[in-house]
């Protein structure tokens, strides 16, 4: 197990949809969540391969640019 990351939202937008949940392995590259911003749809990636630790949003919620939104292992 490596160390624990998080995934920041990188713009303000709208989470659309939540692809993972706590416990699920991801590839690197895998959608984690989709995020809505400037009318645009923004799949957000995994850095690596890991572990999902945590949830912090669910859809319909908004986020502010650097808000976390998954923990990651």
């Amino acid at each position: 197990h490596g160390a624990t990351r998080v995934v920041r939202a990188p713009i303000p937008g709208k989470v659309l949809a939540v692809n993972v949940v706590e416990g699920d392995s991801v590839d690197t590259g895998a959608v984690l969540l989709v995020l809505e911003a400037m009318k645009m749809e923004n799949d957000i990636l995994a850095s690596a391969e890991g572990a999902v630790q945590a949830v912090r949003v669910r859809p319909g919620d908004t986020v502010n640019a650097g808000d976390v939104m998954l923990v990651m292992e």
